[in-house]
């Protein structure tokens, strides 16, 4: 099939494109445009479960992005609800991108937008590099984090693209079908023209919204704010929904406007098994041994994703799980401890944050 654009074609070779017309839909300004004009911006009432959400908003072969950051204020509930309703083929873009590594082994993402994949101090990610390898998942172009933020601020804008410095120097030139280096008109420098990006869904968790989907962010937003503008079908999930007035009456934080919004679905623990700024702190046993322990073998690994997402209805049947193995409900109430007084809401002298290192002990794990 032929493209609508030109691109890089070192970087296709590199990557082994051949078919250049599945890079299209990801930059193509004038779709996502005429898509946007089409959008209801009528203050009706967006509430729905989850499950009708992810049924009505979230099709096979959507590009759908890594909102949050990792595991803090990450959407992980509802894509742990992509994998149980058997979504295929979808393309997966963010910064980070750590959540699309789990949706490719079972089948669910096919397509990669990559920046970085990983857990910080609970380390890199063995599994995605093994969907590579095995041929799961497919790599269609690399980023850096400010390169990727800098498309979806370009889509927020409404510019085709932005002239920046991002990459220059990298070899991830080499491997990036979108990004192209000119020369700076005013000094003759080169720069890179880095286009802006429209993904298809975002599913983006916030701390609370109202049922129009004007919605709050506490803390970082990282790339919400523009993913929120850039994407063609936004969800959002959320601890609370509250009334409108709330948010009329104290709209600080407020960063999300309802036009922009398809759905809203009332998500307490949407986040889980990460954390949400206020309100808890990350399951850290559960991240360290689905990448220490389970990610060592394709074996361990589906056994761990049968019980903790197949395994479970929604986030109240893994906080079920969670509790089981450790120890009762007091450990959510810890979380919940952690947070506020990592966050200074309540006297953090006496919260011990100490951690020991998971055993396997258990047939599901922690």
């Amino acid at each position: 099939m032929s493209s609508k654009f030109q691109y890089n074609e070192k970087a296709l070779e590199n990557l082994r494109i051949k078919d250049t017309s599945i890079l299209d839909h990801l930059i193509d300004h004038q779709s996502f445009r005429e898509n946007s004009l089409k959008k209801n911006r009528r203050k009706e009432d967006k509430r729905m479960s989850l499950k009708d959400a992810i049924a009505k908003y979230v099709d096979d072969g959507d590009i759908c992005t890594d909102a949050g950051f990792a595991y803090v204020r990450t959407p992980i509930q509802a894509y742990f609800e992509i994998m149980r309703q058997g979504k295929k083929n979808l393309h997966f873009i963010g910064s980070p991108n750590t959540n699309q590594s789990y949706l490719m082994f079972k089948g669910c993402a096919k397509y990669s937008h990559n920046s970085y994949v990983g857990a910080e101090m609970r380390g890199t990610d063995r599994l995605y590099v093994r969907n590579i390898k095995q041929g799961r998942g497919i790599v269609l172009s690399e980023w850096g984090h400010g390169s990727m933020g800098q498309g979806f601020k370009a889509a927020q804008y409404g510019m085709p693209f932005v002239a920046s410095k991002q990459l220059l120097g990298s070899e991830m030139l080499d491997y990036n079908p979108y990004v192209k280096v000119d020369t700076d008109p005013f000094t003759g420098q080169p720069v890179t023209l880095i286009p802006a990006l429209h993904p298809d869904v975002t599913i983006i968790h916030c701390q609370q919204a109202d049922m129009f989907g004007n919605a709050k962010i506490f803390g970082p937003a990282v790339n919400d704010i523009a993913l929120a503008h850039s994407a063609r079908k936004v969800i959002i999930t959320c601890e609370e929904v509250v009334p409108e007035l709330q948010l009329r009456f104290d709209p600080a934080f407020t960063v999300i406007p309802f036009v922009v919004v398809d759905a809203v679905v009332e998500l307490p623990f949407g986040a889980l098994p990460g954390a949400c700024p206020g309100y808890y702190y990350w399951y850290r046993e559960w991240w360290e041994w689905i990448f220490r322990i389970a990610s060592k073998t394709d074996e361990a690994m589906d056994h761990y994703l049968q019980y903790w997402v197949y395994g479970s209805d929604d986030q109240w049947g893994f906080i079920d799980k969670m509790s089981q193995h450790m120890g009762g409900s007091s450990y959510l109430h810890n979380l919940k401890r952690l947070e506020r007084a990592e966050e200074y809401l309540i006297e953090d002298k006496g919260v011990s944050f100490d951690y020991q290192m998971v055993i396997p002990t258990s047939e599901g794990g922690v």
